[in-house]
This record gives C-alpha cells, structure tokens and sequence, in this order.
C-alpha cells in the first residue's frame, strides 16, 4: 500500500478490499485512497535521413542506459505539448504537430506505475545536443540504435515503424 496516511486529512490509514484489490482507506474521511498511474510522454523524434533522435539518460531511473527523450507531464499542459517540450529539454530538437503513436504502462521500482503516451515528430533541424536529464544526444537509424532500457519505449518504436510501413502517419 502506497499510501500510510491519508493525503486529505492526515490521519493513518487501513487497508481494505475494495474493487478486487487491496487499498488504502481512510477511516476519517472514509475516503478510499486510489493509486494510479503517473502520466508521461516519450518521443519519437526523426528526421529527413530516417533517423531517430534517443538519449543516453543522466538520471535514474535507467541513468546511462539509452532511451527515448520523454518525461512527465506537467499540471496545465496538454500531453502533447509535454511532449515537445520534453524533446527540447532533452536534444535541443523543436517539434511540431505531435501525432499519437501509442500509449504503454512501465511499472518501476523508482517512481511506481508509469502511463507512457507515444508521439511521434518530424524534426526539420537536425542540430541535436544533449541537454536537461540527458547525458548524450544522438541520432540513429531505427533498426540499428543501441538497447533501450525501458522496454516499452521499444514497443511503441516497433508500433511506429508497422504505422510508417503500413502507410499511416
């Protein structure tokens, strides 16, 4: 249970079961505390060569692993403008017109169960640099990028590339 005391009251709570699954209750407010997942974004940036902008992460989780640029969504910002402020947080890179690719969940022992949504931006200037949680900046053709450390960044690539393969945009 994540939640040991109660985020409206303070006061200490219970577990119960309540819709098939065990959760923190507050007896006070008689208020069931629900976790759900944290929103995020991720990238895929490319470019007129057909390649794929990824970071080298400076940062946990999976600090210096390989990734797509993506982060969290912040209060009063849609998904998709998260998503090329992200991009330009992380590479340097502007996007423009997000198209959604996909949505994932990534369950980690850092921040807990993570809800990815997936975008997709042709980038017009190829000038990448790394920048914010990203320790490197590169681009790489999609078949040929080093190991992702987060599977599900991989998962939405692969959704990508049948969508490009398939003709849809």
């Amino acid at each position: 249970m994540k939640y040991r005391y109660c985020f409206h009251c303070g006061s200490e709570t219970t577990a119960i079961k309540a819709e098939g699954q065990q959760r923190a209750f507050c007896p006070q407010c008689h208020l069931i505390l629900y976790e759900n997942p944290l929103p995020t974004v991720v990238v895929i940036a490319y470019n007129a060569n057909d390649e794929i902008a990824f970071i080298r992460r400076k940062v946990e989780p999976g600090r210096g692993g390989w990734s797509l640029p993506g982060g969290f969504i912040e209060i009063s910002e849609t998904a998709g403008e998260a998503a090329q402020r992200e991009l330009a947080e992380e590479t340097g890179l502007s996007g423009t017109n997000p198209e959604l690719v996909g949505i994932g969940s990534h369950l980690n022992g850092f921040y807990g169960d993570i809800l990815l949504i997936g975008y997709s931006m042709k980038i017009e200037n190829s000038q990448i640099h790394s920048g914010d949680d990203a320790a490197e900046a590169a681009w790489f053709k999609p078949d040929n990028h080093p190991p992702l450390v987060f599977p599900v960044h991989e998962e939405l690539l692969m959704q990508w590339q049948r969508r490009r393969r398939n003709g849809i945009r």
